[in-house]
């Protein structure tokens, strides 16, 4: 039996803000090959993409009374979560092994839990 798992993807936003049209397009080809390999090795992607800057970014806290929203997230880290993927994998030791090959400076893999 298989379980999806979630790809966080964290790295530096500063080594993206100036990238070139082909440092992005190299980036997406080299996304785009892990995903072949994903496949290749028989696991499966369900969804996944990049996420605008943590500038861009805002905070909704719910608690007692009504939500505050607040801008962008307020963490104090040089590694901001960049994007992601949902990925059925046989097993941890191969969501693992795939997470090994993904382009990206940092990589959390979490067991998604199935609600419904």
């Amino acid at each position: 039996m298989s379980t999806k798992y979630m790809f966080l993807i964290y790295g530096d936003e500063s080594a993206y803000a100036d990238a070139t049209p082909e440092q992005w397009t190299e980036m997406l080809h080299a996304h785009q090959a892990w995903q072949a390999s994903v496949v290749a090795a028989g696991a499966k992607i369900h969804g996944g993409d990049a996420l605008a800057p943590t500038a861009t970014a805002t905070t909704v806290r719910s608690g007692s009374g009504s939500p505050v929203v607040t801008d962008g997230p307020f963490a104090e880290t040089k590694e901001a979560l960049g994007g992601f993927y949902i990925v059925e994998a046989a097993d941890l030791d191969q969501a693992l092994a795939l997470a090994g090959t993904l382009p990206g400076q940092s990589i959390e893999v979490r067991p998604v839990v199935e609600t419904g």
